[in-house]
């Protein structure tokens, strides 16, 4: 018999347990585990895409309502990653101001920068990337990206990862080939998204670095 500890964090695996089990609460559970991911630094290692793409899956199986299942995940994306940017927004400032040997005023100010000119792209982008969606909220408030800005960001990423993650298994869950190789496809469509992703961090790295050589 599984561990209670064993059943979340495989709880992609388990939910039809859970479904029979534990009933109208499974959408209670669903939407705790979405809003910790998101919106606790703590909890990246929760389930998440796949988690989205079985439960659309049983969605299409009439186990559990679609729209409702939709409605309330995406109601916990935009809340977690609202309370772990106003987390980081209220812890940043607290740390920078102190003088600390390990803390970097200068990379704070270069990660401010950052989020000003490409926050949204890498608030919606981090929606599909396990890990970086836990912190990337966490470290746009750290660097007090404009709040309005967020928001608006935030939702549209919250909108496309939960509503399409959701879609592809309530469409596709059941297809015995895609069932049955979750894990890789998962895998894949990650990879998908994180090698662009790092493919353009390193080229626009190789052309500072060659920029600031080429300076006399």
């Amino acid at each position: 018999m599984p561990s209670f500890l064993d059943m979340i964090l495989n709880i992609d695996q388990f939910l039809g347990v859970w479904v029979t089990e534990y009933g109208a609460w499974i959408y209670l559970v669903l939407f705790l585990i979405i809003f910790g991911e998101t919106g606790l630094v703590v909890l990246p290692f929760l389930p998440g895409d796949s988690l989205l793409f079985i439960a659309g899956a049983f969605g299409a199986s009439g186990m559990l309502n679609p729209v409702l299942l939709a409605g309330l995940l995406l109601v916990a994306a935009i809340l977690g990653n609202t309370v772990n940017y106003h987390i980081g927004r209220y812890i940043g400032p607290r740390v920078f101001s102190r003088d600390y040997r390990f803390l970097d005023r200068k990379a704070l100010e270069r990660t401010h920068a950052f989020y000003e000119k490409h926050g949204g792209k890498t608030i919606v982008l981090s929606r599909f990337l396990p890990v970086f969606r836990t912190f990337a909220p966490f470290v746009a408030g750290v660097a007090s990206m404009n709040a309005a800005l967020f928001q608006l960001f935030n939702i549209s990423g919250a909108i496309l990862w939960i509503g399409g993650l959701i879609a592809a298994g309530y469409f596709f869950g059941n297809v015995p080939i895609i069932r049955d190789h979750l894990n890789t496809i998962v895998l894949i469509g990650v990879s998908a998204a994180a090698v662009p992703v790092a493919a353009a961090a390193v080229w626009k790295l190789f052309r500072s670095r060659r920029s600031s050589g080429s300076e006399p």
